[in-house]
């Protein structure tokens, strides 16, 4: 087994994914079917591994059950492509509309969200009979509509499939977590390794000028990755590789957990208040430092990237280095040259960027609007993808967003100097 077949593509036979492009003529219905299984079956999947009882834990309120996930998604396509889209659709059950809605409050009331956990009705075999009756809806418009009604529903089940995909991700964290609570220190897949990092050192130079940042060409983004503008980049160098669990080791032994000087002043106030002493998931015991991975409670391997960091550890990190976390900017150029190792696949990387709107940009309008825009205040951007994002998501111009206290994600690091 590949060291993340549990929850990564299957093998090369299956169905790839991304889909075609909406725009692309003729409509190839066999290939939007074959994507759509593919990403629906890709969740089933994630889910397999895990009993009842542990699709209902939620363990935090920023985490939500396996089964939630599950339904949530299929709630997703039934709400924004079945409902109006597909004459006679029969809605499975009206209830589940306030179950399993997210953040649309222009799609009605919810469950709020730290109360998820509470919804021990339907069942996980009940969630399992909801996705099929919405999955046969969804290849049932796919099939029979007519071109133009299929041309214009296409951008909405794109959408629907990465939406699914970054909930792929979100239940292997969120689960991650639950288990990181257990004392049993239980494992989703117990022959699950961390990629190896790519054998890497040294900085690469940036020239600075004026540059494009932002999505371009045919293929799928997110609205937040657009509009296209210009973006001046100052003169920089950027850190090939990623920082490792010994370079942190050696920021915890210099004390950087308990030098106010290094933090941000609300960083400091959540470190001390959550009595943060390394990154998340690490334990110290009699054999040294361990880590709850998705293979159960492992040893720190000093090469490995380290992961579950904040921003404000970041920060504080990047400060007692006498270094800066580059800019997304800085980071989009030089990934999109090829001088970053592990840029995708292994940490998403905290930047410096806040997470605010491009030049010009709009959301789009209804519902779906709410996808991206009203998340704008209070968080950083963060670039790559990590461990537990799915095959064919990733993008060089893709916006992650996480609060700057958040690290339940594979989050980690690269550094970069200014001016240099």
């Amino acid at each position: 087994m590949a060291a993340t077949a549990a929850f990564r593509d299957a093998p090369l036979s299956r169905p790839t994914f991304p889909p075609p492009s909406p725009a692309a003529r003729p409509i190839d219905r066999a290939a939007w079917i074959a994507a759509f299984r593919h990403v629906r079956d890709e969740t089933e999947r994630r889910a397999a591994p895990l009993s009842a009882e542990d699709q209902q834990i939620q363990s935090m309120a920023d985490a939500s059950p396996t089964k939630w996930h599950r339904a949530h998604t299929t709630w997703f396509f039934e709400q924004f492509l079945l409902r109006d889209n597909l004459p006679d659709f029969s809605v499975y059950d009206e209830r589940l509309h306030y179950l399993f809605n997210s953040y649309y409050v222009a799609a009605g009331p919810r469950q709020p969200r730290i109360m998820r956990g509470l919804i021990t009705r339907p069942n996980a075999e009940e969630v399992r009979a909801y996705r099929t009756h919405v999955d046969r809806a969804v290849e049932h418009l796919i099939t029979q509509a007519t071109d133009a009604v299929l041309a214009s529903v296409l951008p909405v089940l794109e959408i629907g499939l990465y939406h699914e995909q970054q909930h792929q991700e979100l239940l292997i964290t969120d689960i991650l977590h639950a288990f990181g609570q257990n004392p049993l220190n239980p494992a989703y897949d117990k022959t699950w390794r961390f990629p190896a990092p790519e054998a890497v050192a040294g900085t690469v130079a940036l020239p600075g000028g004026v540059t494009r940042i932002g999505h371009e060409g045919d293929g799928f983004s997110f609205d937040n990755e657009s509009p296209r503008h210009d973006t001046l980049i100052l003169p920089c160098t950027i850190d090939r590789a990623l920082v490792t669990n010994v370079q942190w080791q050696a920021f915890m032994a210099d004390g950087g957990y308990a030098r106010p000087e290094l933090w941000l002043s609300d960083g400091w106030i959540m470190a001390q208040s959550e009595g943060w002493e390394a990154p998340g998931y690490w334990q110290h015991g009699e054999e040294g430092w361990s880590s709850m991975t998705l293979a159960g409670r492992r040893p720190i391997q000093p090469t490995l990237p380290v992961t579950h960091v904040s921003y404000y550890e970041a920060d504080a990190y990047a400060r007692w280095a006498g270094r800066d976390l580059p800019t997304e900017f800085e980071w989009e150029v030089a990934a999109r040259e090829g001088l970053l190792a592990d840029a995708f696949g292994s940490v998403w990387q905290w930047t410096r960027s806040a997470y605010t709107a491009y030049p010009g940009y709009r959301p789009v309008a209804g519902a779906l609007g709410e996808y991206n825009g009203k998340f704008m205040s209070n968080q950083f951007v963060l670039r790559g993808s990590s461990v537990a994002t799915p095959l064919g998501h990733a993008r060089t111009g893709y916006r992650n967003f996480f609060y700057p206290h958040q690290r339940w994600q594979f989050t980690g690091l690269r550094l970069a100097d200014a001016n240099a």
